[in-house]
């Protein structure tokens, strides 16, 4: 079944895309050596948050995070975590979501 998006919603999904594209890229500039994973879930938590958006993985499901995050041969839904510290050479995949205004 195809659901039609009113302009409205369409909008509304273009906002969300664009604040989780930005959560995105804020995280992705803090990848560097010796920071956790932990750490760039809560820029991209706060980033998301100070948009006036919601994290849409964070509770989904019980997900812990924003952000799934996964070290070189992790291969999707990595938790964020403290323990999880980035070395020089890692390989690190970043995706997350935004709901904005329902």
């Amino acid at each position: 079944m195809i659901v039609l998006k009113t302009n409205k919603e369409l909008e509304l999904m273009k906002k969300a895309c664009q604040i989780s594209s930005d959560a995105l890229f804020k995280a992705g500039e803090a990848v560097k050596p010796g920071v956790s994973t932990w750490h760039l879930d809560k820029i991209a938590y706060d980033y998301i948050k100070s948009q006036g958006a919601e994290p849409n993985f964070l509770g989904l499901y019980g997900f812990p995070g924003t952000c799934c995050i996964s070290v070189n041969d992790q291969i999707i839904h990595g938790i964020p975590s403290k323990k999880v510290i980035l070395k020089e050479g890692d390989i690190v995949s970043i995706d997350t979501g935004a709901k904005f205004d329902g």
